[in-house]
């Protein structure tokens, strides 16, 4: 795939940047537990499915439709336990091959992060791991959606036609397609198990990993 004619790469973080989607798993079924374990792995099931909504969104979820009438954490004890779970795996988990040269390769344009994951916890993640530099465009995640965040970022022009996602989700390419971006799916780390017919029937390019650009 030629990238020069790229003048904006976005990036989804979990599963694309870092190798974060188990970390993001585990860590909603420890969160849940409280609950039992049943009911953990109903939030489990429905976070797996959903990739890339936010945290927020899927606890909501779990409070309304799981557990609902039953005694246990609230929303914000929930949303505590998590990101205590996940703070450790996103500073330890590994980071995409080659994503540094990709972003030599890449001078002219400039980078996004656009995640379903807390976005000061992204941003805090990222420069402690001394990758946030990289991302000259901004590091952006929830409480504000995908699809807000990229027709927020269209309409200020930090997002330049024209743009590439790099995504591992459904939800990636469904936000990508809505905004009229170009969009590669990854798989190498996605927990999208149904992605080789879902690519296939949407006509989407596929490749392994970041490194596969270079």
């Amino acid at each position: 795939m030629n990238l020069a004619k790229y003048q904006t790469l976005v990036f989804d973080c979990d599963g694309v940047v870092l190798n974060s989607n188990k970390v993001k798993t585990e860590a909603f079924f420890k969160a849940a537990l409280p609950y039992g374990e049943t009911a953990a792995q109903q939030l489990v099931n429905y976070h797996v499915e959903r990739g890339g909504i936010s945290r927020y969104k899927k606890f909501e979820w779990f409070l309304q439709n799981v557990v609902s009438g039953q005694h246990g954490p609230n929303l914000e004890q929930l949303l505590t336990a998590y990101a205590t779970e996940v703070r450790h795996g996103l500073l330890t988990c590994d980071i995409a091959e080659k994503l540094v040269l990709l972003r030599e390769k890449t001078s002219h344009a400039n980078w996004l992060i656009v995640s379903g994951g807390d976005q000061q916890e992204l941003r805090e993640v990222f420069a402690e791991r001394g990758i946030a530099e990289l991302f000259d465009g901004g590091i952006f995640g929830s409480p504000d959606s995908k699809d807000a965040i990229l027709a927020r970022e269209l309409s200020v022009g930090t997002i330049k036609p024209s743009a590439l996602f790099l995504g591992d989700s459904r939800y990636d390419h469904v936000a990508a397609s809505a905004a009229k971006l170009d969009f590669v799916f990854l798989h190498n780390w996605s927990e999208f198990k149904q992605w080789p017919d879902y690519c296939s029937s949407h006509a989407i390019t596929v490749m392994r990993s970041i490194s596969q650009f270079l």
